[in-house]
């Protein structure tokens, strides 16, 4: 798997844009230069993140999501499986 991140990715398995195989690598968000832990969603080409806002939940039982613009940089926690083998 290439060491590349999709335009939009995110950790809700009901979501379009959910990607199971890289969620498993481990994906980390810098954003504005700082580490967040609580990211829910992020857009690249667009500039900007969802993250859980405290512990308040939607009707259908989902957290609530604050939407942040901003520098976003990606990356993986984990190296791809084919360079271990290597």
């Amino acid at each position: 798997m290439p060491d590349t991140f999709p335009d939009r990715l995110s950790v809700n398995p009901k979501s379009p844009y959910y990607n199971e195989k890289l969620l498993e690598r481990g994906v980390g968000i810098k954003f504005n230069g700082s580490e967040k832990t609580n990211v829910e969603e992020y857009c690249l080409s667009e500039g900007w993140i969802k993250v859980v806002a405290g512990k308040s939940l939607d009707r259908h039982g989902n957290p609530m999501t604050i939407k942040l613009k901003g520098t976003i940089e990606p990356y993986f926690h984990k190296p791809a499986a084919d360079s271990q083998n290597e």
